[in-house]
């Protein structure tokens, strides 16, 4: 075992991570604790029969073994207890010295590597290549399609789970399947990029160099003019890291990916940017996120803007209300409000008035939490000449959590598809593993 371990009677055991979501499962008559780490640190699939919930709760960051042992019967050791714990820890499980140590080596591991590997596969899509062509053969004959146009620059779709939002994504990228473009700019909502600290705070676009792995080919990053980015040298002004960890869990440019390499027979290449939050643009529309913004989609527009072999893939969902979301009201009760703000905002974006978008959201300060804002502002800066045309427009109701989600689709020209994200949580087909001390499943 590493040093780092926990392995202590009187110091207190350090407590189980706060970022961890507990999910109550059934499987085979036995009630399990689920352990879901957004993260991705913790071993996959990790569960606890549920009877471990009582000797959980006291792993608070308090308590040494010496202080469980007092609650414990007679029949449990302090060397039990220690044990216990020492194995919560070796699965990262506790927020401990031994759980930063792997966490810093899991993210530099990452970022020293040149290959991405899908984090969605095999939930929200088959792994295997001849089960996923099928799959997504089967989504573009039963969903309606759009009639394809033969000219775009950009196109707006969404990112949610296919599973549950495959008719949006038919629409979205029938409508350019007849397109050859050799490079695509891809700017994607960054969903984790806040988990970091401060690494992200100066820099929300975030550029990755990889090769993204994915069961139907290999997507190949532009490493030219990637390269060329980097030698930029005031990359804080421009608010750009090539420090790439927030690519590592994050799934919004892979559902991309997965519909292009399935409607597209041609080589291409990516430039796949991550948009972190611009809540400073609705406090401080002026302020040095605004600059950094306008100084970044100028240089996107010098480098590709007029280049016909570039087109630009926008990831983004509209509206996320509810009480899953943290609203008061269910999505039920809040469904026409919301649609009418949705319509304001795609109307503000198809005529490419991205002043007038952050002047809509800023009234209640983003409170439909719209996560295509950022990646969908950089693109309308980048382009500003541009006008796109609506598509569609869907809603997902999770009625069992009463909320729902937003999408949009646009025209291709500028804009396109827009739907709502929600958080990839293990597919509930997928059965967890049961860990115990001992080693045994």
């Amino acid at each position: 075992m590493s040093s780092f371990i926990f392995d202590s009677f009187t110091l207190p055991i350090p407590s189980i991570r706060f970022d961890l979501q507990r999910i109550t499962t059934e499987q085979n008559g036995q009630t399990l604790i689920h352990f879901y780490d957004s993260l991705g640190y913790t071993t996959a699939d990790f569960a606890l029969p549920v009877e471990a919930e009582t000797i959980l709760s006291l792993f608070d960051g308090n308590r040494s073994v010496n202080d469980i042992l007092a609650y414990s019967s007679d029949e449990v050791t302090k060397e039990e207890i220690l044990s216990y714990a020492q194995f919560l820890d070796e699965h990262c499980l506790l927020d401990s010295p031994y759980f930063s140590e792997q966490a810093e080596a899991t993210e530099q591991n990452y970022e020293t590597s040149n290959i991405h590997t899908p984090v969605t596969v095999g939930n929200s899509y088959p792994e295997d290549a001849h089960e996923l062509k099928t799959f997504l053969d089967e989504a573009f004959i039963s969903n309606e399609q759009t009639t394809p146009v033969e000219n775009a620059k950009a196109l707006f779709a969404p990112h949610i789970d296919p599973r549950v939002g495959m008719k949006s994504y038919i629409k979205a990228f029938s409508a350019i399947k007849n397109l050859k473009p050799k490079r695509v700019v891809i700017l994607a909502t960054s969903h984790y990029s806040g988990l970091y600290g401060d690494l992200y705070e100066e820099t929300p676009f975030i550029i990755s160099d990889k090769i993204i792995t994915l069961p139907n080919g290999d997507v190949k990053a532009d490493s030219e003019n990637i390269a060329q980015l980097k030698r930029i040298t005031d990359e804080k002004k421009l608010g750009i890291s090539f420090q790439d960890r927030a690519f590592r869990i994050e799934h919004s440019v892979e559902l991309h990916l997965l519909f292009l390499n399935h409607i597209w027979n041609h080589d291409f290449s990516i430039i796949p940017i991550l948009v972190g939050g611009f809540d400073e643009l609705l406090y401080m529309e002026k302020g040095f996120r605004a600059q950094q913004v306008d100084e970044f989609s100028r240089l996107l527009n010098k480098q590709f803007g007029d280049d016909d072999d570039t087109f630009f893939l926008i990831s983004g969902d509209l509206s996320h209300f509810g009480k899953k979301f943290g609203d008061a009201k269910t999505a039920r009760e809040l469904v026409k409000s919301i649609q009418e703000f949705d319509h304001q905002f795609i109307q503000k974006a198809l005529i490419n008035n991205a002043n007038g978008m952050i002047s809509l959201l800023t009234r209640d300060y983003d409170a439909t939490r719209i996560c295509g804002f950022p990646p969908l502002l950089s693109f309308l800066r980048t382009m500003p000449n541009l006008k796109g045309t609506q598509l569609s427009y869907d809603l997902w109701d999770e009625i069992e959590r009463e909320s729902a989600l937003t999408s949009d689709n646009g025209n291709p020209v500028p804009i396109k598809n827009n739907v709502i994200t929600i958080p990839f949580l293990p597919n509930p087909s997928r059965k967890p593993k049961i860990f115990s001390p001992d080693g045994t499943k």
